[in-house]
């Protein structure tokens, strides 16, 4: 277990892994169709959305927690 203080971090990078995920296994479907290959190529472009969508996240949450703020009460 990880102490409480890591929480946005983990949510990060749980959400991050499976919305790239997501995303990258419908445009990797659309792109070769289903294939053979679909599946190397579903976990490479998987992996490197996920490097670009982990910190990605931690830097744009703030953000959007702000904005979420400024319409909501």
């Amino acid at each position: 277990m990880f102490p409480a203080r890591f929480a946005p971090i983990l949510f990060g990078l749980f959400l991050s892994g499976l919305m790239s995920l997501i995303v990258s296994g419908i445009s990797t479907l659309r792109a070769i169709g289903a294939s053979d290959a679909f599946l190397g190529a579903w976990m490479t472009s998987w992996g490197y959305s996920w490097a670009v969508a982990f910190p990605t996240v931690l830097v744009v949450a703030p953000l959007a927690r702000k904005m979420v703020a400024k319409v909501t009460r």
